[in-house]
């Protein structure tokens, strides 16, 4: 525990995790006495670091990242609009002594997309990879922009098609080897992050003025992006999300708007 507030970002692994960089460098911004941190806790230990965070008077909340995102939104004592629809939580924080659950990555993800989208005349199709956390807080987000024709592809085809059954998805789930020819592409896995191969990197049935979102953060350019970069595609990368859902974290611990007008200066932080 420390002796003045404090906010954390929590997942396993956890060291590869750049939102202290974010949250460090608003705070210092806007002269705000507090500190935010990363820390690594497992599934298992979950239940026992909720206890300790309950516990301490200085915790401002959390944010939630693999593999606790489901876990989250199952153990709060209240779960906002957003994580209800996703089934997943990326922040936690105390609110009036009850452990609120809340997703901020569904209003990210959304943000990105009316900019991927923005002077295009329709919304187009997408292919969704993974069914996981992430994947949910994309399917929320893609309801919220109006994109309805959604093709979930996955490892595990029997839960995708459990997921396109949930968000009401009329396009048949795929394995993650299908070929993909939508306008836009979404990686809600961490295929692309250092030791995993990207396994669908082949982009060229897209249509010229297709997207690509992946949101892996590390590297910052995935092969996912750079694939996407090479045939013109219009992307957005995981950095993108991170600052996007990290600004409304940063409210929602400090009760302090983040300073976006030194968004240049964050960014060449972000990329040393």
């Amino acid at each position: 525990m420390t002796s003045k507030p404090y906010a954390e970002v929590i997942g396993d692994p956890i060291v590869q995790s750049l939102s202290p960089t974010i949250h460090g460098f608003w705070l210092e911004a806007l002269g705000i006495d507090a500190s935010y941190g990363r820390r690594q806790v497992s599934r298992a230990d979950f239940p026992a670091y909720l206890e300790e965070r309950r516990a301490d008077t200085n915790w401002r909340g959390s944010n939630v990242t693999m593999p606790l995102k489901l876990d989250a939104a199952a153990m709060a004592d209240e779960v906002t609009d957003r994580a209800v629809a996703a089934g997943a939580a990326n922040v936690l924080m105390m609110r009036e002594s009850r452990l609120a659950a809340a997703n901020t990555d569904v209003g990210a993800i959304a943000i990105l997309l009316t900019r991927l989208y923005e002077s295009k005349a329709r919304m187009g199709s997408v292919t969704l990879l993974g069914n996981g956390g992430a994947a949910r807080a994309a399917l929320v987000a893609l309801k919220l922009v109006g994109i309805s024709a959604v093709r979930i592809q996955a490892r595990d085809l029997s839960e995708a098609v459990k997921l396109a059954v949930e968000f009401g998805l009329e396009v048949e789930p795929a394995l993650f080897t299908a070929p993909i020819a939508t306008d836009g592409l979404i990686n809600a896995t961490p295929l692309g992050m250092p030791g995993r191969d990207c396994l669908n990197c082949e982009l060229n049935r897209m249509p010229p003025d297709g997207w690509v979102m992946d949101m892996v953060t590390d590297p910052p350019v995935t092969p996912l992006i750079a694939a996407a970069r090479e045939q013109g595609l219009k992307t957005a990368g995981g950095l993108d999300m991170l600052v996007e859902q990290a600004a409304t974290s940063f409210k929602l611990f400090f009760d302090a708007d983040a300073p976006r007008d030194r968004d240049e200066q964050l960014w060449q932080l972000l990329k040393r």
